[in-house]
C-alpha cells in the first residue's frame, strides 16, 4: 500500500508511475485519497484543538472549588461533559475518513520503479538475459502430458476422481523426482545463508491484506468459510507475514528465509492448450525465497536473488530467459519484477518457472514493519520474494528437454537426491 505521504508530496511522479500501468482510473484515485486525507486532516485539527481546549477548562476547575465557586463549577463540568460529546463525535468522524482513505489506497497498486518501462503486456517485456541452447529434438518428441502416461509417473484422472481437475496424482518415479527438486531447491538456499521456515497452508485475512492478495485477488483463493481462512497462493503470504506488526533493530537485518508449501490457486477461466498438463494446476509444489532488506540494500538483493535462481536453472540444465516485466504486465503489489521462463522442448514455447520481485515499501506499510535506523528514526523496510523454484513447469521442461529412445533423462545434479538416473 502506498504511503499517503507520498502520494501527497510527489503526486505527479506517483501518476507518472501509475501510467506505465496503464491505470484507467489512477487520477480517480489518487485525488479521491488526497481529498480523504485532508478532510482526515482538517477533521483531526478540529479534534486537537477541542482537546486543548478541554485541558484548560478541566484544568480550572480546580482553581474555582478552591475560590468556593461551586456554581461556576458546576456550570463548567456541564460545558465540558458536552465538549467531551463533541470530541467523541469528531473522533468517529475521523475514524471513519480514515477508513474510507484506507478503501482508496488498497485500490492503488504500487508505482514501477524508474527502470521498469512501460508496456501493454507480456510483448512489450524486456528480454533481458538468455543462457543455454535450445534442445533439438526428434519429430516424434512427446509432450510432457504424453510422457507421464507412458512412464506412469504423473495421473491426472486419479486426481480428478479425488479432487478435481487440477489436482494431479504423482506416483512412482515422478513423486520422487517431486521430492528430489524440493529438496535440491532447499539445500541451494541453505547454502546461500537463506533459514528455512514450515509455515501454516492456510491463512487468516489479516495476512491476506498485509502482503496485498486482499483485496486484489479474491477470487483467485480459495476460502474455507466455516473458518475465515485462506489457502495460500505461495509460501510468500505466510513466510512475509511473520514480522507483520514488528520493529526490528538494524542488527536484526537483513532477513533471508525459504519455504517450501504446497500452493493453491483457483486459476478461475483459464483454459486452452497452454494450460494442458503441469501447465496450469490449482494446486502445485513451491519452494520460495523471502528477503526483508534496508531500503538503500533492496535493490542490490533483487539482483543477488536472480543470480541464485539463475544459477538453480543453470544445474537443472535448463535453457531459460530473463525478462524485466513492463508496468502493464506487473503484479499488483511489485515495483520491480524480473520472470524466468525455460524452453520446453517438445511444447516449443517458453514457460515461467519463476518471479522475482521487489515491493520496496508496499508490503511494509500495510505490515507496519518498521526497523530503527542508526539515527534512531523509525524507517519502513522493503520486501523482496521469488519462487526459486516452482515445480510444476520444472518437471514438465525437464521431462520433455530430456526424453530419449532409452527414458528419460534425470540432469546429474538431482541424481543424488532421486537415486536414479532415468525414468523408463
Amino acid at each position: 500500500m502506498l504511503q499517503v505521504t507520498r502520494i501527497r508530496d510527489e503526486k505527479d511522479k506517483v501518476l507518472a508511475g501509475l501510467r506505465k500501468r496503464n491505470l484507467k482510473e489512477a487520477d480517480l484515485l489518487i485525488e479521491a485519497a488526497l481529498d480523504h486525507d485532508k478532510e482526515r486532516r482538517r477533521k483531526q485539527v478540529f479534534r486537537d484543538e477541542a482537546s486543548a481546549e478541554l485541558n484548560v477548562l478541566s484544568a480550572k476547575i480546580g482553581g474555582l472549588m478552591k475560590e468556593g465557586k461551586k456554581v461556576e463549577a458546576e456550570e463548567l463540568r456541564a460545558t465540558i461533559s458536552g465538549k467531551k460529546e463533541a470530541i467523541k463525535s469528531l473522533e468517529e468522524e475521523v475514524k471513519q475518513e480514515e477508513a474510507r482513505l484506507q478503501e482508496v489506497l488498497y485500490k492503488i497498486p504500487n508505482v514501477p520503479a524508474e527502470k521498469v518501462p512501460a508496456g501493454q503486456g507480456a510483448d512489450d517485456n524486456l528480454n533481458v538475459h538468455q543462457h543455454g541452447a535450445l534442445p533439438s529434438l526428434p519429430p516424434d518428441a512427446l509432450p510432457h502430458w504424453e510422457l507421464i502416461k507412458k512412464y506412469d509417473i504423473i495421473d491426472f484422472d486419479l486426481g480428478v476422481k479425488i479432487s478435481g481437475a487440477g489436482f494431479p496424482v504423482y506416483k512412482g518415479k515422478g513423486a520422487k523426482l517431486q521430492r528430489a527438486l524440493i529438496n535440491f531447491f532447499l539445500d541451494e538456499a541453505a547454502g546461500q545463508n537463506y533459514r528455512e521456515m514450515q509455515p501454516p497452508i492456510v491463512v487468516n485475512e489479516a495476512s491476506g491484506y498485509g502482503t496485498g492478495q486482499l483485496p486484489d485477488k479474491e477470487g483467485q483463493m480459495y476460502f474455507i468459510n466455516a473458518d475465515g481462512l485462506y489457502l495460500i497462493p505461495t509460501a510468500e503470504v505466510p513466510i512475509t507475514n511473520l514480522y507483520r506488526d514488528l520493529i526490528l533493530e538494524e542488527r536484526d537485518l537483513p532477513i533471508r528465509n525459504v519455504g517450501y508449501t504446497p500452493c493453491f490457486r483457483r486459476e478461475a477461466g483459464s483454459w486452452g492448450a497452454h494450460v494442458r498438463g503441469l501447465n496450469r494446476l490449482h494446486q502445485f509444489d513451491k519452494v520460495e525465497i523471502v528477503q526483508v532488506r534496508k531500503p538503500e540494500e533492496s535493490y542490490a538483493a533483487l539482483d543477488e536473488m536472480c543470480a541464485y535462481v539463475q544459477g538453480l536453472l543453470e544445474k537443472l540444465e535448463l535453457p531459460y530467459r530473463k525478462l524485466l516485466l513492463c508496468g502493464g504486465d506487473m503484479g499488483f503489489n511489485s515495483a520491480m519484477t524480473y520472470d524466468f521462463e525455460v524452453f520446453s522442448g517438445a511444447q516449443q514455447r517458453w514457460l515461467e518457472v519463476s518471479s522475482v520481485s521487489n515491493f520496496e515499501t508496499f508490503q511494509a506499510n500495510r505490515l507496519r514493519l518498521r526497523y530503527k535506523n542508526k539515527e534512531g528514526k523509525m524507517e519502513l523496510l522493503h520486501t523482496l520474494n521469488g519462487s526459486a523454484l516452482a515445480l510444476p513447469r520444472i518437471v514438465a521442461a525437464i521431462l520433455e528437454n530430456n526424453q530419449t529412445a532409452e527414458g528419460i533423462r534425470i540432469p546429474k545434479i538431482l541424481q543424488p537426491y532421486t537415486r536414479f538416473d532415468r525414468i523408463d
